[in-house]
């Protein structure tokens, strides 16, 4: 199907910087085959209107747990450990694969109504997530958490539930998979060295909780005597391409050894602040020359999957607390939010930023709304006014996914509906 954005305003790559410039954008199948001019041959199927209109790279969420949408609201205002162990895994317990489906389901509608076209995610169910993005349009990564202790049947069990699932969806191009060993008080020493092999073996990246709280701290330097980035290392999972989540609690070595393996770190300012866990520091990291990238994690420690709440986190929250308004610019934002996310999960030449050749990942904007209104600076209104309600159409791999904020994809009313029962059903 060939599409035709006419005469609309777009984000656009230049020198390493983004700029907006009035344009043209030609889609033929999934990628965009034309900026500014027409492709030989092409053929408009569907021409949609720029007028009052921005077209923007998707977002890119790096880090989140896409089933976790249905316990939005229900785990608040708990200490990060008492949080996970006290609240959010006695729910996991009770989940199943159809909980997971709904949740993912749920997930997928906020992200894309917002402006999110592919996402980074750690799973406990297979087959669910995967489920829901073939049925969505979505693009995403997907990570079976791991947890295990040496070569336990459980950990055993979860590494090849991990096989299984990727094995599952080769039909889908716009999923891919990683190894998602959950956090280095969840994964020994042992387990970590056979996943890291089993990384390498299959040629597959590694998604991990990092240094997220100072209790994490606390508790690794006394079992093995160094942080968990150090353990990380040792152990082998920044031997293949690996991103780090989180990484609030970290020392200049941390950094040094990030930087030297080239691992990314995905902040999650929202997460960090609501669990109490503190501020990433992400401005030395940018400094260092760490791939930095943007992720919600769940709704269970969010509430939201929103990621351009997360974009105005970001480039507020350091000009205070380093009492510099220089700080992570609207320009830095945006690029953590769309390229560098692309890049960490190895989809930089796919997606990410809109070139010719890329897949047409597009979300566009309707301008005519107080938040972006006036015109004079859209890459400042993006990071600092913008909260995802201007999203009117998304486009993933070619396809429109949602237009006039209605999702093609899937049954929203259905959804919201299944969701509640869940929680009926639960108690919670």
């Amino acid at each position: 199907m060939g599409i035709l954005l006419k005469n609309i305003l777009a984000v656009l790559p230049e020198n390493e910087k983004d700029v907006i410039k009035q344009t043209d954008i030609y889609i033929e199948g999934s990628r965009i085959t034309g900026i500014g001019h027409s492709p030989e041959g092409f053929s408009a199927e569907k021409v949609i209107d720029g007028t009052d209109r921005l077209a923007i790279p998707g977002l890119i969420n790096c880090h989140t747990h896409s089933y976790m949408a249905f316990m939005r609201n229900v785990a608040d205002d708990l200490s990060f450990m008492d949080w996970l162990f006290g609240a959010i895994d006695p729910i996991e317990q009770k989940m199943t694969d159809e909980d997971t489906y709904w949740g993912a389901c749920l997930a997928i509608i906020e992200m894309m109504k917002s402006g999110t076209t592919c996402f980074n995610d750690m799973q406990m169910n297979i087959h669910q997530t995967t489920r829901a993005v073939k049925e969505s349009g979505m693009r995403a990564v997907i990570c079976r958490g791991l947890v295990g202790s040496g070569d336990d049947e459980g950990g055993q069990m979860r590494l090849r539930q991990a096989f299984e699932e990727r094995d599952a969806a080769r039909d889908c191009e716009r999923l891919s998979f990683m190894l998602g060993p959950h956090a280095p008080y969840t994964c020994d020493d042992a387990y970590m060295r056979i996943v890291s092999e089993e990384a390498k073996k299959n040629r597959m990246g590694i998604h991990v909780h990092l240094s997220e709280s100072e209790n994490e701290i606390s508790q690794i330097k006394e079992k093995y005597g160094m942080s968990p980035i150090e353990m990380a290392d040792r152990n082998g999972l920044f031997d293949v391409p690996a991103i780090a989540a989180h990484c609030v609690q970290i020392t200049e070595s941390d950094m040094d050894i990030l930087k030297a393996r080239n691992v990314s770190v995905v902040t999650n300012p929202a997460s960090n602040m609501k669990l109490g866990n503190g501020f990433a520091p992400v401005p030395d990291m940018l400094e260092k020359g760490i791939n930095v990238c943007l992720g919600t994690d769940g709704a269970a420690s969010n509430n939201s999957l929103n990621l351009f709440h997360e974009l105005s986190l970001l480039t507020l929250i350091h000009k205070g607390v380093r009492k510099t308004p220089q700080c992570v610019s609207a320009q830095e934002g945006f690029r953590i939010a769309t390229l560098n996310g692309a890049r960490a999960l190895g989809l930089e030449k796919e997606t990410g930023s809109l070139e010719e050749g890329k897949k047409a990942d597009i979300a566009i904007l309707d301008l005519n709304t107080p938040s972006l209104t006036p015109r004079n600076n859209l890459l400042a209104g993006l990071s600092y006014s913008a909260n995802g309600s201007e999203v009117d159409t998304v486009i993933i791999d070619g396809k429109i996914t949602m237009e006039g904020r209605k999702v093609l994809t899937l049954d929203e009313k259905l959804v919201y509906q299944k969701v509640n029962e869940i929680i009926t059903r639960m108690g919670i």
